[in-house]
């Protein structure tokens, strides 16, 4: 989640909450029938293995700081179900007080990895939407690398005219200069149509001409999927797998759209026992023409990357979530989990904006 407050705004917001909760206001709202009619989605991205949470602290969050997430939904007497429950109960008006349910996108290797034992440790089910290309091809996700190889290398990477084919002014040091150059190599890998075989090829030259140790990330399997035999295990756990597209991408060509949906849940349906029927619009990106395409696939519910509490009035297709990130402290997670922070969404007129995730084949 991209967090556009500023830090003034953000410092009296954090007052705020920190007043209403030592007031308790907070326990209040938690508590109240207003908010046992509501449903926070919490939307998960990745869990560092390594320093993902200093290169996207918008995307990644440390275990420690996950877990203690989870610690606080314990201590605040919150009621953890799976999606399918919270879903069903959301809308037969039969949600228990203080429900939340736990989504994770993308299915990162390191969901498997530390993310799993943590909710084990807490007795919380969880549900992952699962992309299930680079499952299969088991390699670095291509652009996210990229845009991490950009930023391992920094200032100490050699300037120059010209790298992996793209010739323009580089600069490494800045966001905005290595954003450019990673939009130039994504326009190149589409203009050249590189097959996946091919941007693995170009991540290995990208991390040679940069002089970052590329096969140290990959051995720590930073920004890969879970495996098949990974997601197999998760599945036996209880952990639900659900729609998230097998190429990470919406097609406009409602043919292309629904070959999507297809290749994603036959796969998913290889590796687990259980059929899918919800979905997660890739990057948050979605349009009005998806939602009968997604029907005519039975898909029952879908969730975006708009802020705020599903309630019964919501459209089960455009679900809202609580996007939780490392740019969040512990009491605007408390906050969004209990409901106080969408009765004052009034305060930085943010509600309903839309945030997205990056990641792309």
């Amino acid at each position: 989640m991209r967090d556009r407050l500023s830090p003034l705004l953000k410092f009296g917001k954090r007052a705020l909450f920190t007043t209403l909760k030592g007031t308790g206001i907070l326990s209040v709202v938690r508590n109240s029938a207003w908010r046992a009619a509501r449903l926070p989605i919490l939307c998960y991205h990745g869990i560092a293995i390594d320093d993902e949470d200093r290169w996207d602290p918008s995307l990644y969050m440390s275990q420690s700081t996950f877990e203690g997430r989870m610690r606080l939904l314990k201590e605040g007497g919150y009621n953890v179900v799976t999606l399918r429950e919270g879903i069903r109960r959301l809308y037969e008006g039969s949600l228990a007080p203080r429900t939340v349910v736990i989504t994770f996108d993308d299915g990162n290797h390191d969901f498997y990895a530390l993310a799993l034992p943590v909710l084990r440790r807490s007795g919380f089910p969880a549900t992952v939407y699962l992309t299930t290309f680079y499952c299969e091809f088991n390699r670095p996700v291509f652009a996210v690398f990229c845009s991490y190889l950009l930023w391992k290398a920094g200032s100490k990477a050699a300037h120059g005219a010209e790298i992996v084919g793209v010739r323009m002014p580089l600069d490494f040091e800045s966001g905005e200069g290595r954003a450019a150059v990673l939009d130039a190599i994504n326009r190149r890998a589409h203009e050249k149509a590189w097959t996946a075989m091919d941007k693995d090829a170009i991540a290995r030259e990208l991390e040679s001409r940069l002089e970052v140790d590329g096969e140290a990330i990959r051995r720590k399997r930073i920004l890969h999927l879970m495996t098949p035999a990974e997601i197999s295990a998760c599945a036996a756990e209880g952990v639900d797998i659900e729609l998230h597209t097998h190429r990470h991408r919406t097609p406009d060509d409602s043919a292309l759209f629904v070959r999507e949906l297809r290749d994603n849940r036959n796969r998913i349906e290889g590796m687990t026992s259980g059929h899918p029927v919800h979905f997660c619009y890739p990057s948050g990106v979605y349009r009005g023409e998806f939602l009968p395409w997604l029907r005519g696939e039975g898909v029952q519910s879908a969730t975006t990357c708009e802020s705020g509490l599903a309630a019964s009035t919501s459209n089960p297709l455009l679900l809202p979530r609580i996007v939780d990130t490392s740019t969040l402290n512990d009491i605007e997670f408390e906050a969004g989990v209990s409901g106080v922070a969408e009765s004052l969404r009034w305060i930085d007129g943010t509600h309903g904006n839309r945030t997205s995730g990056v990641l792309s084949s």
